[in-house]
């Protein structure tokens, strides 16, 4: 398992490359999609899977630039009634991308909709490694409940 994380300064966005031997996801991608499609290449990387943990309030996302131009399958939230082509997926789901199983969790509050994604690397064992959580977990803080007008409270008791 490799991850490769990714950074933009002005508005604290990460998103992050997650890859086997030859396959990989992006997580949480950001407009400039050149950036994954190069940084793949240069791994002899195809870039199968792209996981959304929210729908974004903060920027705007490249999954649909990136899909369509590599061929990869949009992952999201199914509770986030998305209107363009991916696989919906709720709490309990589970889907493998080569040697990493990845575990789906409702974890509303930052977001109504929001999930996260459990990786575990099963060439190692099978106790998960790592956790995408999307702007919901911080060291020592969580994520922003106060995106929707008239929800904050709902959703900080959610988190």
């Amino acid at each position: 398992m490799l991850l490769q994380h990714f950074f933009v300064p002005k508005i604290a966005h990460s998103s992050y490359l997650l890859a086997g031997a030859q396959t990989c996801a992006i997580i949480d991608p950001r407009r400039d999609i050149d950036v994954y499609v190069d940084a793949a290449k240069s791994l002899d990387m195809k870039i199968t899977h792209i996981l959304e943990t929210h729908l974004h309030a903060d920027f705007i996302s490249g999954h649909l630039d990136l899909a369509e131009k590599t061929g990869a399958t949009i992952c999201a939230p199914k509770s986030a009634d998305c209107r363009f082509e991916h696989v919906d997926l709720a709490e309990g789901d589970t889907f493998e991308i080569e040697d990493m199983a990845l575990r789906v969790f409702e974890t509303p509050g930052h977001t109504p909709e929001h999930i996260s994604y459990v990786v575990t690397d099963t060439s190692r064992g099978e106790e998960p490694v790592g956790v995408f959580c999307g702007d919901t977990l911080f060291v020592g803080d969580v994520g922003r409940p106060d995106l929707f007008p008239g929800k904050a409270k709902e959703l900080a008791s959610s988190l």
